[in-house]
């Protein structure tokens, strides 16, 4: 299994409950896919740099995950299909070079 950075853009207009509900639904599908969630960052509401789908902020999360990597392009297919996520960026995490 690979290692994985997730940046996840929400919409504004959803309450923190609704968030923490959406980040969970998230880590099941990952646990579902064989994968496993190493952490969760909650980076809150921010201001984006321009508009997307009308919105002017949005609430970012940043996940590293570990998952198979015949199951990311489903993985990715899931996260589109989520009306209250505004942007994804899926980023494979290399490893630190030692010196």
């Amino acid at each position: 299994m690979k290692t994985y950075e997730l940046l996840t853009v929400f919409k504004p207009n959803l309450d923190a409950e609704e968030v923490d509900k959406l980040i969970a639904k998230i880590s099941d599908t990952i646990v579902e896919f064989g994968g496993k969630v190493e952490s969760t960052d909650k980076i809150g509401r921010k201001k984006l740099a321009y508009d997307i789908q009308n919105f002017r902020d949005g609430f970012f999360v940043t996940m590293v995950l570990a998952l198979p990597a015949d199951k990311v392009a489903e993985f990715k297919r899931q996260l589109r299909l989520s009306d209250n996520i505004i942007r994804t960026m899926f980023m494979e995490v290399s490893a630190k070079a030692s010196v």
